[in-house]
């Protein structure tokens, strides 16, 4: 077989933003090796017809949660029917690597990843090997063990770090000076074996309104981190930050601006700028402490999503009722087994603390609304299903919507799904974000939330919604965003861009043609009791041809079945 493709007649949008130009492209061995007009084909190399169709970079998802889902779903379907050839994980602060082997460790960075990401536990343990405890360990055994079809890059994740060196104390205090040395030697392993940088959270909290581990650390463990990644040219620093429920951002970067003052470092800040609806009153402060941390030198990046998720949830497991406050509603997610969860849901004490718990859930979150909670479907029949919260509260004259709410799981139970309603973009903000030359975007948290929404695909919706749709980008514009600008924040200078000698990662699409699909249920994912549990899919846009690495992904219509993807690291320009 050929190594070599001549993809002919299409249009190139070539991830610098410049304008788009006909050209034929060659690839050979992994490269491109030749753009112009009117190649000729050499030997026996394929002829792709791109005749109407745009010819691109590979699309590059700067947000994902992969981590530990490539060990059981090593096809990452469908991503490559979504044009996306690199996936950066690793984000939140929560990796699987650097880990003390100690099974109680384990347990516990399970435990917190798979809540806040809303990842079932039982596969993380049945799945993965888990015969590390460096970063570059991990990723000897990920690249000895697993063959995907994306190519792959990943941080080192503050809270496994913490977790690790400081045990259950990583949640309640400031590490010591051995501590932070230990976690420097963490890291320097892992940016020396070719991770992105640190990533970290100061966002989120667990199912018992514990904060999160990297919001104990003071500016000495800061300072410190942020100098092991100073010395690793190219390497990032990710930070997530609450501008959504608390708002605590503007209090918690001052501790940020103080570590890094002085130091050449790039910092992504993802939802450094809120883009809901219901955010806008918080923009004026946020924008405020965005411009206080350029003023101290820093060289910030925010990092947005501009999809708006799609919500569905279960009462087996989601993360939306403690994030959303609803901390009486979090037990019942908690409880393990349908008789623990329907005693709760029973018991008259709980309800009144349920009734109270309602009350005091965040008024942006759509699970407090019963106008925006639709019964979507049931475990048992019972029903009703296709109407809303409010509607079955008028249809059996319950005046609580968590009354209303206990009864229908009651009758439905647990694994029943309700829809929440997308909340309404600040479109300013989109728009601000999009246009704003150092900002990070196409991230979708496809990996994470399974059972609760799907990212894969939302990638295309920048270019079916504000490209085709809406004409707020150009294709040039949107196709910057999805390729040369994330790999130039991330110093993947290798790919990115549509050049001679580049990698060559490259998709083929008909604008016209393509669409994020509906949502579908996908039975995928181990139990880890022998059976498969479900997770949200999509069916492919889909591409016309997928390249990774020069291999073809995706083709007309199918996957191939070829995993070409590697692990990428940041790399001299």
């Amino acid at each position: 077989m050929s190594n070599s493709i001549l993809i002919k007649g299409g249009t190139i949008v070539d991830g610098t933003g410049a304008p788009v130009y006909p050209s034929d492209i060659r690839v050979t061995d992994g490269k491109i090796v030749a753009i112009g007009e009117n190649l000729k084909r050499e030997g026996r190399e394929r002829v792709v017809d791109a005749d109407g169709c745009l010819v691109t970079p590979g699309f590059i998802e700067s947000h994902n949660h992969f981590d530990a889902i490539a060990w059981w779903l090593p096809s990452l379907e469908p991503m490559p029917g979504y044009g996306v050839t690199t996936s950066i994980n690793g984000n939140c602060g929560f990796t699987v690597a650097p880990i003390s082997g100690d099974p109680e460790t384990i347990k516990e960075v399970v435990k917190v990843f798979s809540f806040i990401e809303d990842i079932p536990q039982k596969p993380f343990l049945s799945e993965l090997p888990w015969d590390w405890s460096s970063w570059s360990e991990y990723r000897k055994s990920f690249e000895q063990r697993i063959k995907i079809p994306v190519n792959w890059a990943c941080f080192v994740g503050h809270v496994t770090m913490r977790l690790t060196v400081m045990g259950k104390d990583a949640w309640t205090r400031a590490a010591n000076d051995e501590e932070i040395a230990e976690m420097c030697v963490m890291l320097e392993d892992g940016l020396a074996a070719g991770a992105l940088g640190l990533s970290s959270n100061l966002l989120d909290f667990d199912a018992h309104d514990r904060p999160i581990p990297p919001r104990n650390a003071d500016v000495r463990e800061w300072a410190a981190l942020f100098e092991v990644v100073e010395r690793h040219e190219g390497a990032t620093v990710q930070l997530i930050v609450d501008t959504i429920a608390r708002n605590d951002a503007p209090h918690t970067l001052e501790t940020i601006i103080e570590a890094a003052g002085g130091k050449d470092i790039r910092l992504q800040v993802f939802n450094a700028l809120p883009t809901g609806a219901y955010a806008a009153p918080r923009l004026p402060g946020a924008h405020e402490t965005l411009e206080k941390m350029r003023e101290a030198g820093l060289d910030v990046w925010p990092g947005y999503s501009n999809n708006t998720v799609t919500l569905t949830l279960n009462f087996n497991s989601t993360l939306i009722f403690a994030q959303s406050r609803n901390y009486a509603w979090a037990e019942v997610i908690e409880a393990e087994g349908k008789d623990a969860k329907f005693a709760l849901l029973e018991d008259p004490a709980w309800r009144q603390r349920a009734r109270e718990s309602w009350n005091e859930t965040l008024d942006q979150s759509p699970i407090k609304n019963p106008n925006k909670i639709d019964l979507l479907e049931s475990e048992t029949g019972a029903g009703p299903i296709g109407v809303t919260l409010r509607e079955y509260m008028e249809e059996t004259g319950l005046t609580e919507p968590s009354d209303a709410l206990a009864e229908w799981v009651l009758d439905n139970g647990p694994g029943s799904i309700l829809r929440l309603a997308p909340l309404p973009r600040h479109e300013e903000t989109i728009d601000h974000l999009l246009h704003d030359p150092k900002t990070v975007g196409n991230a979708t948290d496809a990996g994470a939330h399974g059972q609760m929404f799907c990212g894969i695909g939302d990638n295309v919706a920048l270019l079916t919604d504000f490209v085709r749709e809406r004409g707020q980008l150009s294709i040039e514009e949107a196709v910057h965003i999805m390729t040369g600008k994330v790999a130039g924040h991330f110093d993947l200078h290798d790919r990115g861009v549509l050049a001679v000698g580049k990698a060559a990662d490259i998709v083929v699409f008909d604008l016209a043609g393509i669409e994020r699909r509906p949502e579908k249920k996908a039975w995928d994912v181990p139990d880890g009791e022998g059976g498969l549990t479900y997770r949200w899919s999509r069916e492919a846009a889909p591409m016309v041809l997928t390249l990774v690495n020069g291999e073809p992904t995706f083709d007309h219509g199918d996957f191939t079945g070829r995993y070409p993807g590697r692990v990428v690291s940041p790399v001299a320009a």
